[in-house]
């Protein structure tokens, strides 16, 4: 029989992994959730207060965890609005900031078009005109990016769709109405300070100085710094390697490594997969993360099929080789994988989706160098298939 100690354990464990696996759930997408994390709001924030040194912040409608990021230089995780759907660029990056500027200033329900002509009027600021930054929104293509931007808002739950459908918009015969949820548009920014507080200009040193915290200057808040960090990266990179750590983190962790991955795995359900290049935090659920392999359909096995050839190879690997090697898997599963992937440029389609999942999954890097090159790291070693061995077996009579 459970007890009432294991079962607030329980409820615990799963509104943590909640808060992971989407740091902002809102009342109507989320509701389950929500009240379990309401219900617990008060342990959660101790636990991740001591452990991350991440807030979290719980209200009637929403709960934000304030996540902060290990590494300011990954790249793999880009946003999109909707599974499957193309990653992010620079244009809708700026389009989702100048409309997020827009509806800090918007009345409780704005309409699309409305939207679009305060990031047109956003858009003419000198500073972002002399950055390069230009928009008209007269062409369908940075229509349907303004509508990407606003569908991710959708998703966040920082907009309520009342009437209408952005189709309507994007063939510019129709408008929509939203409500704008005042109280998570103002818990998005994860930052410590803020972004008009900042005077640097370039880019990279705006963001290091908005995501920067203060140097401990005692040991035990040194210690508990390097506790934070080393949590926050086994908590959100699929893999951490020692190589990776600088030598504070990882002399710290080498003597720490038992208690923090204990702490870990009884909040989280999650498990320790301790190797000797680093540690991973292995999901037995499959629940808490965005990128998963292997998958089903064509990417999937491509992507599975890539891993095998590169974890059975030392050092870096030529672009172009692996592109061979796709053609020739191709070919060979073309009856079962989708049409066209023996076509012309089918090829490098394949591959980009391949490595981005591998980079994703901290399982290759890009290698320096010319030609353009892939190095796997040592986590892909568990996708090696190693030639069976055959033993001759002798019989007596």
């Amino acid at each position: 029989m459970t007890t009432l100690d294991e079962e607030t354990s329980t409820q615990q464990r799963k509104a943590l992994r909640a808060l992971l696996a989407k740091p902002l759930l809102t009342a109507g997408a989320d509701d389950e959730v929500l009240r379990l994390v309401r219900r617990h709001a008060a342990d959660l924030r101790d636990w991740l207060a001591t452990e991350t040194g991440w807030r979290l912040l719980v209200g009637a409608e929403s709960a934000r965890l304030f996540k902060t990021a290990p590494t300011l230089t990954d790249q793999t995780h880009p946003a999109r609005d909707g599974k499957g759907k193309p990653p992010f660029g620079r244009r809708r990056y700026v389009l989702l900031c100048l409309a997020l500027a827009v509806l800090e200033r918007a009345d409780a329900q704005i309409t699309l078009g409305r939207l679009a002509e305060g990031v047109l009027a956003a858009a003419g600021e000198p500073e972002l005109v002399n950055a390069g930054v230009s928009f008209t929104l007269s062409r369908r293509d940075e229509r349907s990016d303004l509508v990407a931007a606003v569908r991710l808002l959708l998703t966040w739950g920082v907009l309520e769709r009342v009437a209408g459908e952005e189709d309507a918009y994007l063939s510019d015969n129709g408008d929509v109405l939203y409500d704008v949820q005042r109280r998570v548009l103002a818990s998005l920014l994860t930052s410590g300070r803020g972004p008009s507080t900042i005077d640097a200009a370039d880019f990279e040193t705006r963001l290091e100085e908005l995501s920067h915290e203060p140097v401990a200057d005692t040991d035990d808040l040194r210690n508990r710094a390097l506790r934070h960090r080393l949590t926050r990266r086994l908590l959100d990179d699929p893999v951490v390697y020692y190589a990776e750590l600088a030598d504070d983190e990882r002399t710290y962790l080498a003597s720490q490594r038992h208690a923090i991955t204990r702490r870990i795995e009884e909040a989280t359900g999650l498990v320790a997969e301790v190797r000797a290049e680093g540690i991973a935090m292995v999901d037995p659920d499959d629940e808490l993360t965005d990128v998963r392999m292997p998958e089903q359909r064509t990417d999937g096995h491509a992507t599975l099929l890539v891993a095998e050839y590169l974890a059975a190879r030392n050092g870096p690997v030529p672009i172009e080789r692996l592109l061979a090697y796709i053609r020739k898997i191709a070919r060979e599963h073309a009856t079962y994988w989708r049409r066209g992937v023996t076509e012309e440029g089918a090829d490098e389609e394949l591959l980009a989706i391949a490595l981005h999942k591998l980079r994703a999954l901290r399982l290759v890097e890009d290698s320096e160098g010319i030609p353009p090159m892939v190095r796997a790291l040592p986590a892909i070693g568990r996708y090696r298939i190693d030639a069976p061995t055959i033993r001759e077996r002798k019989t007596g009579k």
